[in-house]
């Protein structure tokens, strides 16, 4: 069975931050993973994490006024210093938590603007991160997230983001292969997982149904034959790593929201699959 971990920024709205830790222990969940810790202290989430035996998987660098609209500095001219910061920043975090891998927002492109005029901006900054991450012992990863969602983000296709990942060569580069995302781009999910897993190049995965973004069990995607296949390319050492759910909980704001969502994960851990 993949290891899931529960994204503690959408996953139990019903609670505190802080108490979302307990909370996706108590239902089983290993590792946890979220959007930004930066409003916390890092011990304190540290002690969190220690505290009810979860692992930190993934967190993303500062993204620039998250607030104001932005989505990540790596492909925004004049924003380099501000980019390597948040860099440096992450990665102090990510020592504390012991947390290997950080997500790099790329950016939104303005109205009018190409994607080829800043393509050598954002390589030149992903390799520079990547250097910083490597020294660090961590992974640094760049996701494609659908026009949809976030209309003008510079990065949508899971092609883009591996070429990226092959010609700067870094082991400390790979990408976050969201299949909630790669379904409203590209679709054809099973054939995207057997070509791109057995690349090396995949560092984290994410789920999501689709397209409410709810439980995996809903909607158009049929999860238990993915989670088959993703085991099934596990066992041929392909893949080791943990996936991401990013969903926002169909019941989220009540007492139990997120905890009585969670019938699919139940049935994963029950080996209770169908394929369909």
């Amino acid at each position: 069975m993949p290891r899931f971990a529960a994204n503690l920024s959408l996953m139990y709205p019903e609670k505190p931050f802080l108490e979302r830790f307990r909370a996706a222990a108590q239902d089983g969940f290993e590792g946890v993973e979220y959007l930004f810790p930066y409003e916390h202290d890092a011990a304190t989430l540290r002690a969190l994490l220690d505290e009810h035996g979860l692992t930190q998987v993934l967190f993303n660098a500062p993204p620039g006024d998250w607030a104001g609209g932005e989505r990540g500095l790596a492909s925004l001219p004049g924003r380099e210093a501000e980019f390597r910061e948040g860099i440096e920043r992450a990665l102090a975090c990510a020592r504390v938590l012991g947390c290997r891998r950080v997500h790099v927002m790329s950016g939104l492109l303005p109205a009018g603007v190409r994607r080829e005029e800043r393509l050598a901006l954002w390589h030149d900054n992903l390799a520079w991160a990547a250097a910083r991450a490597l020294a660090a012992g961590c992974t640094l990863l760049i996701e494609p997230i659908n026009q949809r969602d976030m209309p003008g983000y510079f990065l949508s296709r899971q092609q883009d983001a591996h070429d990226a990942v092959q010609a700067l060569g870094s082991p400390a580069l790979k990408v976050q292969m969201d299949l909630y995302h790669c379904q409203i781009t590209e679709g054809d999910l099973a054939m995207q997982l057997r070509r791109w897993l057995p690349s090396g190049q995949v560092g984290h995965l994410q789920i999501a149904g689709v397209p409410e973004r709810h439980e995996p069990d809903r909607g158009e995607v049929h999860y238990p034959y993915l989670f088959e296949l993703i085991d099934e390319l596990a066992a041929q050492g392909h893949w080791d790593g943990w996936i991401g759910c990013e969903y926002r909980p169909a019941r989220g704001g009540r007492p139990l929201g997120t905890s009585s969502g969670l019938t699919w994960l139940h049935r994963e851990r029950a080996g209770g699959r169908r394929r369909g």
